[in-house]
């Protein structure tokens, strides 16, 4: 008898989660990871915050917390705490849910426009994260582009992003990088910031802002939030999905918040009881851990202030290697030009490699990267930085 899973073909793996995998089975002493979006200490081992440890320690010994199931819409102390994180305030006009980190929100908003908002196109940048684009066509969305990258400059193609939004049929949603691009690196300046906002709002288009990276591009939390702080103040209406799993070390907790910002209490009242109908036969409500944590420190300013610290210290880790790498390049002639790399922000450099140098950059140097071209700054240490330089030359040079 057949099995019932014969027609099961073998899945290739994650572009992003299997070069993890791939790294894990490689057993070269000179093996590096520059693949996977995660902070990595200067031996190269996960970190998790020190603020984080603390409170983790003091939940475990409080003998009142316990672990019940949380409402459908997660903890309500954590909704204002984290909607100040986004716009300097909280307000009831505001439709707050804690999500599975910046996926399980994005999949939220997605499940949320295919049924209310008559099923709109989304627009979102090229290139962009893998899996967004798996994200929002699961939610059954056709998903466009918008060309947001000139590999010939290493630069924003702004006057084409704005081209091409500017031609979305109105109601379409255009998914943008709240801050620290991935994989670009490369960031709208506050000038385009509000260019865009005015073209989005004179075209009656729909923001969703992707916040997966406050507090690691600049090491400012306030200054990551400008768009959320612009569209939040322009009276429009819009979408954030907000993760905790990189500004709080939170990876496998899967923390997160899912916001829709209405004009009114009354509109968001409505939208928040719609979202939940769609979480409950999904994944019923969101873990605990995680959000308590995160609700732990916002709402202790001493506590607050520890992560704060600690997230400037990782953000201006990351520049460093940013600037050790560029200038280890240009000082040993690479061909081409390498000041993008200290041009860029956040987590990723999309270092302009070709797919023939990094896939030699793997196969000969054991240096594990997307295809793209993309690399993790936080892979990078004072251990391997010198030998990341010469592979990227070596392969510059022959691939």
């Amino acid at each position: 008898m057949a099995s019932i899973f014969e027609s099961c073909d073998l899945a290739p793996p994650d572009p992003i989660l299997g070069t993890a995998t791939a790294y894990k089975a490689d057993p070269s002493p000179n093996k590096v990871n520059l693949g996977i979006g995660a902070y990595r200490d200067e031996e190269g081992n996960p970190k998790v915050l020190d603020v984080v440890r603390k409170v983790d320690q003091q939940l475990a010994a409080d003998m009142k917390v316990d672990k019940e199931y949380a409402p459908i819409d997660g903890y309500p102390a954590l909704k204002p705490l984290s909607q100040r994180l986004l716009f300097g305030e909280s307000s009831d006009r505001i439709a707050s849910s804690q999500a599975l980190s910046g996926t399980g929100s994005l999949r939220l908003i997605g499940e949320f426009a295919a049924k209310f908002l008559n099923r709109p196109a989304i627009y979102i940048s090229d290139p962009t994260w893998g899996n967004h684009i798996k994200v929002f066509e699961k939610s059954g969305l056709e998903v466009r582009k918008y060309p947001y990258w000139d590999n010939e400059h290493r630069a924003i193609n702004f006057e084409g992003t704005l081209k091409i939004i500017g031609e979305a049929p109105a109601g379409s949603l255009i998914l943008l990088h709240a801050c620290a691009h991935n994989p670009t690196g490369m960031d709208f300046n506050r000038e385009q910031w509000q260019q865009l906002q005015k073209l989005l709002a004179e075209k009656n288009l729909v923001p969703v802002l992707d916040n997966a990276y406050q507090g690691y591009a600049s090491g400012d939390l306030e200054a990551d939030a400008y768009a959320m702080h612009l569209f939040y103040q322009s009276g429009m209406e819009f979408f954030v999905a907000q993760s905790f799993a990189k500004n709080f070390g939170l990876y496998g907790e899967r923390a997160g918040m899912c916001h829709l910002v209405t004009k009114s209490a009354d509109l968001a009242a409505r939208a928040l009881s719609q979202l939940k109908l769609i979480i409950r036969p999904m994944y019923s409500s969101p873990p605990i851990h995680g959000g308590l944590i995160v609700k732990t420190i916002l709402e202790n300013p001493d506590l607050e202030q520890e992560w704060k610290d600690e997230l400037k210290l990782i953000s201006g880790r990351i520049a460093k290697y940013r600037i050790l790498l560029s200038d280890g390049l240009t000082a040993k002639g690479t061909p081409g030009t390498w000041e993008h790399i200290k041009k860029q922000i956040g987590m990723f450099s999309f270092t302009g490699l070709t797919v023939p140098q990094c896939e030699r950059m793997i196969n000969k140097h054991h240096i594990y990267m997307l295809k793209n071209g993309r690399i993790s700054m936080a892979g990078l240490n004072h251990g391997n930085i010198q030998y990341v330089i010469d592979a990227m030359d070596e392969c510059v040079r022959n691939a």
